[in-house]
């Protein structure tokens, strides 16, 4: 590999065509045909410069989602990610300078506010996008559909974090009330995603933990949370579409519970929670591991050690299966182009 900024910071090129198998493959925790990439989203900036000739059709109301399909088919993915637009629980957080409180926000503090708050109807969201979508894929790709934040997300962003801890004593009934309002309607969300052809799999995004523990005791998550997302995968299996679970945090504690809950694969790691080598090591028999490389480690490192990093863990995976390679949450616009180029770099140059 070159030595050059200049080099490391040019958009790697993809020689292969999209063959959603490979990941398929992986997450069936089996060998894919080629080294394979995983990804849940990139940012404004890499969209734009992974697709330069994308056109953006004034008036087209999927047109950022079509500029990601193109973005992730330059890129080297099988698939594009996608969630369905009008469908989202109602909240007052606001965001600021890129950072919020999970304490802010809460519409829901007991059951008055519960009786008038307006619950998003899942039937009415705008699943046409998924035909859209579907008619500019390249042969061999697939969409993967997520959601609007998960079920204990969208709980602490209509209640509030403090608020539903509170409440957990004070008043379990209306936090039941409350989980079973939001977990239905994500089931049924899903129920409706995943039935669509050319839906390859589904994620199912909500974060869970800090950085040492569970954001509820691991008590209140099996009492109030993991039976909703058993629920989910329950509708995308019966479709017959694997299930993603992207959570952040701590999860030592509950490995058991995500082998109950039925996932087919788990993306989000961090060296200071556990490094994703050791997670392979770990749990691969369980459930696929996906991405994995560090954020934090992206950012701080040069593009060699993040490409090298990259080329261990391919080649530690290698013959095993169940093992796609990406960061450990995401690409957000601080993480250098760089940096992500150098990891991508180690799969498409095998291509």
């Amino acid at each position: 590999m070159g030595n050059h900024m200049t080099i490391w910071n040019q958009v790697p090129e993809n020689k292969s065509e999209p063959d959603f198998n490979n990941l398929q493959s992986v997450l069936a925790r089996e060998v894919p045909g080629r080294p394979t990439l995983f990804e849940f989203f990139l940012n404004d900036k890499l969209y734009r410069r992974l697709a330069p000739a994308a056109q953006l059709e004034a008036g087209d109301p999927y047109a950022v989602p079509r500029l990601v399909a193109q973005a992730f088919y330059h890129a080297g993915y099988d698939y594009v990610n996608v969630q369905i637009p009008g469908f989202k629980f109602p909240s007052e957080r606001v965001k600021v300078e890129q950072t919020v409180s999970i304490n802010e926000g809460g519409l829901i503090s007991d059951r008055e506010s519960f009786e008038v708050y307006e619950w998003p109807d899942p039937e009415i969201a705008d699943y046409a996008i998924l035909d859209a979508l579907a008619k500019d894929l390249l042969q061999g790709m697939k969409l993967i559909g997520y959601g609007p934040g998960g079920v204990l997300e969208n709980v602490i962003e209509i209640v509030g974090y403090e608020t539903l801890c509170y409440m957990l004593a004070d008043d379990p009934e209306l936090v039941d009330a409350v989980f079973n309002e939001v977990g239905s309607r994500l089931v049924r969300y899903y129920q409706i995603v995943a039935s669509h052809p050319e839906i390859g799999a589904c994620i199912d995004n909500d974060d869970w933990g800090f950085k040492t523990q569970t954001m509820l005791s691991p008590k209140h998550m099996r009492q109030y949370v993991f039976p909703w997302h058993k629920r989910i995968v329950e509708v995308v299996h019966d479709a017959g579409k694997p299930v993603i679970l992207h959570s952040c945090g701590h999860f030592e504690r509950i490995i058991d519970d995500l082998e109950e809950i039925g996932i087919d694969a788990r993306h989000s790691y961090e060296d200071n929670i556990l490094p994703v080598e050791q997670a392979y090591e770990l749990y691969h028999h369980r459930f696929a591991i996906l991405g994995g490389i560090d954020l934090d480690f992206i950012c701080r490192s040069p593009p060699e050690k993040v490409y090298q990093r990259a080329k261990a863990l391919l080649e530690q995976t290698l013959d095993r299966g169940g093992y796609a390679l990406g960061t450990g949450n995401s690409v957000p616009d601080y993480v250098p182009d760089e940096g992500y180029f150098a990891m991508i770099r180690a799969v498409l140059e095998t291509r």
